[in-house]
């Protein structure tokens, strides 16, 4: 059922009183249409590194590295947990190449599993170190990526194997509230595309402590094909939320509707019928109810919008591209939407950046937050345009993201320059956490470990996976 205005002003009031979180770098116009946040401080409150409002923020500056990979704050530590090309998995192969989302998960006796991404793209042939064929793991034979799960002990041995192979271009992807990992592919070559074999453009999901349950991957084919990024299931609701990057035209947020008593739990989705329950896309309304197109429209932290769903006609995009299938005035779209995590009751929603293929105003980056209950976004973090990219300082392009057990986000950027894993607070000040020294690839798969004592990280290229510690404390809200 839409949104009438009367109950969007009212749910739009309460939400804007809430968070505000903001890495703004420079002034951007107000938009007409956006409603004002309640925290006029937040926004413009700017890059802060440490500095203003009289508290100390973040953990200081960073300190180059002597080994040329990650340079962090005084009293902060790194390992490197895998290394692409140089560590080798249990069956003896290289740790594959191109990390990127993942997740951590509790193990026995004080372990650690962590399920990260592969990112490769295209015939095996192409990678140096693709995922390797497991036997009873592999989708599509001639798809070179997939999931590896690394399981760290407490000592510090660290284990590592394949969780599923033969999928395409693994980028994010979303943990869910029973112990799994749900991996998308950011690539929707169809069988005889590219060499493929079968189709691509699914989620699949993968258990990091139950090998057999991998065996024999099989596509959620009821979230839709496209290009995938990152997915969350809302505990409370059911549904599951699915972020597309793509272009011409901008992609969507979608959200998934369980058919009536389904329950989630581990195996479960892979028993769903091809077209179970419901998916649709989201359509954004202003609070003077007008039709937002796309979210690079809002220009002020604080902008409210109310959301509602339009179904989507065909999920599989047989025919034509799953985003294309709308009109102009159907749905809202945005460039790059991308890292996702659900905390705080509802799911926080990155759009990398915005430039000559959005309609509103360029940016370097929107952190939204989606409340489920209320079906308002609100706009959380906004990055202005970083004019010096390659200079160290500002930052541009966040992509993956987690919510950190010491207040705020901890974002990881993918921007044109110098690369961080930077943290932004509740008031919206940001600083930074680590820098990669070791070349200009993104930071990807940040997360915290199920203590909160390590931060994980990935240099996506060669692939790296470090584990980060150090003073971690709670930062101040303003």
């Amino acid at each position: 059922m839409p949104l009438n205005r009367r109950e969007f002003t009212k749910q739009s009031a309460a939400a804007g009183a809430g968070l505000a979180l903001t890495g703004a770098v420079g002034a951007l116009a107000t938009a007409p249409e956006a409603l004002a946040s309640d925290e006029p401080e937040a926004y413009g409150a700017g890059h802060g590194h440490g500095h203003g409002h009289g508290h100390a923020l973040g953990y200081g500056p960073l300190e180059a590295d002597p080994e040329g990979i990650l340079a962090l704050p005084a009293g902060f530590s790194y390992r490197v947990i895998t290394h692409s090309g140089v560590t080798r998995l249990e069956s003896g192969e290289f740790t594959p190449s191109n990390h990127d989302g993942t997740a951590a998960f509790a193990g026995p006796r004080g372990t650690t599993y962590l399920v990260n991404n592969h990112e490769l793209k295209g015939p095996r042939a192409k990678w140096a170190h693709p995922v390797p064929l497991t036997e009873g793991l592999v989708y599509d034979p001639a798809a070179a990526g997939g999931c590896t799960v690394v399981e760290v002990h407490r000592d510090g041995t660290v284990a590592e194997w394949v969780g599923i192979a033969g999928t395409s271009t693994n980028c994010a992807g979303g943990r869910t509230a029973w112990g799994t990992w749900l991996t998308g592919e950011e690539n929707s070559d169809r069988a005889g595309v590219n060499g493929m074999t079968k189709d691509h453009g699914y989620v699949f999901e993968v258990d990091p402590r139950d090998r057999r349950a991998n065996r024999d991957p099989k596509p959620v084919k009821a979230f839709g094909r496209y290009d995938h990024e990152a997915v969350v299931v809302d505990p409370k609701r059911g549904h599951a939320y699915l972020t597309e990057d793509a272009s011409n035209p901008n992609g969507l947020l979608f959200r998934w509707t369980p058919p009536a008593g389904f329950e989630h739990g581990r195996g479960k989705l892979r028993t769903l019928a091809d077209d179970a329950g419901v998916l649709q896309a989201f359509k954004c309304t202003d609070s003077t109810g007008r039709f937002v197109d796309d979210l690079s429209r809002a220009t002020r932290i604080g902008t409210v919008y109310g959301v509602d769903w339009v179904d989507v006609p065909d999920r599989d995009g047989r025919t034509t591209a799953v985003r294309k299938q709308f009109a102009d005035g159907q749905v809202t779209r945005a460039r790059k939407l991308e890292g996702m995590w659900w905390a705080d009751g509802g799911t926080y929603v990155v759009s990398s950046y915005a430039r000559e293929e959005s309609p509103g105003a360029a940016h370097d980056g929107q952190v939204w937050f989606y409340d489920p209950k209320r079906r308002t976004l609100t706009l959380k973090v906004l990055l202005g345009v970083n004019a010096t990219p390659a200079e160290d300082g500002a930052y541009d392009g966040p992509d993956n993201i987690t919510v950190s057990p010491y207040g705020g986000l901890v974002i990881a950027e993918d921007g044109e320059g110098v690369q961080h894993l930077f943290g932004a607070t509740d008031s919206g000040r940001t600083y930074p956490i680590a820098r990669n020294d070791l070349n200009d690839s993104e930071f990807t798969g940040v997360t915290f470990s199920p203590d909160g004592d390590t931060l994980f990280a990935n240099i996506q290229d060669p692939g790296i996976m470090v584990a980060i510690t150090g003073p971690w404390r709670r930062q101040p809200r303003r």
